[in-house]
């Protein structure tokens, strides 16, 4: 094994001693996970950390897998056609409330919206494609983060707190998304903008991680504190629905797959 090909491999290796249980490692953890010299990890570590495939924590010097992931996993997103399967889904809910409807994923401690379909109503509102907005105050980004590793959740929660003020403290908002779990669906009640309220349910993987997730967005006088609940329902069903086709058709790309001899 050449050298080069020798450092690719041990980068990988690096990369892939990150788990949901073990999302930030400091340099010991990686060396002794690995079995590496912490020389050698360090000098891997600063070009990953170049290419953004790595972030170090300043305060407490933990590394984690950089944003670089987010913009691969967006291409990744494109290639499995989530966007067109979940087209004729956002259809049918703009159709059937008559509000805005809109999918996003998690980019970093914000959620960015993939594919927006307006509200045929007068008095309507909608995000606008490629808009990103913090995770933890819309329905869309809670209905994410109550399915991530609490530790990764605490950190975006406290970026978003860091970039705003007068909204509710970090244990509030981790008891929110606690509850969002239980319920299978978050709800947004003009926590972003006055007089908006909103619902969201995520999409799972076949591992039951989140990809992306589905709001039903609109006036607070449509969509009144006593309509929200018939919605999540009604959405959490749906994107179990779409959830369930994510699963199919990525175990039916395992089977496919050719083995290598």
């Amino acid at each position: 094994m050449s050298q080069s090909v020798r450092s690719v491999d041990r980068a990988l290796d690096i990369l892939l001693c990150f788990t949901r249980e073990d999302s930030a490692r400091s340099l010991t953890q990686i060396a002794e996970a690995i079995h590496m010299s912490k020389t050698t990890v360090h000098r891997l570590l600063a070009t990953l950390e170049n290419k953004r495939f790595i972030t170090r924590d300043n305060a407490t010097g933990l590394y984690r897998l950089g944003l670089r992931f987010i913009e691969m996993a967006s291409i990744v997103l494109q290639d499995v056609e989530l966007n067109r399967w979940a087209q004729p889904y956002l259809q049918r809910l703009s159709s059937e409330y008559g509000e805005t409807v809109d999918l996003s994923i998690l980019d970093g401690s914000h959620v960015i919206y993939l594919e927006v379909i307006e509200s045929p109503q007068r008095v309507k509102l909608a995000a606008a494609v490629g808009q990103r907005l913090p995770a933890c105050f819309t329905a869309s980004g809670k209905a994410l983060l109550a399915y991530l590793p609490e530790e990764q959740v605490q950190k975006i929660v406290s970026d978003n707190l860091a970039e705003a003020s007068n909204h509710a403290p970090l244990s509030d908002l981790m008891t929110d998304l606690r509850i969002t779990a239980e319920r299978g669906y978050a709800i947004s009640e003009q926590e972003y903008e006055e007089e908006i309220n909103a619902v969201a349910a995520p999409i799972f993987d076949k591992d039951k991680h989140p990809l992306a997730s589905i709001a039903i967005v609109g006036p607070s006088f449509r969509l009144s504190k006593d309509r929200l609940p018939a919605l999540g329902e009604s959405l959490r069903q749906m994107t179990q629905v779409i959830s369930d086709e994510v699963g199919l058709v990525a175990l039916s790309a395992i089977v496919r797959k050719p083995r290598t001899r």
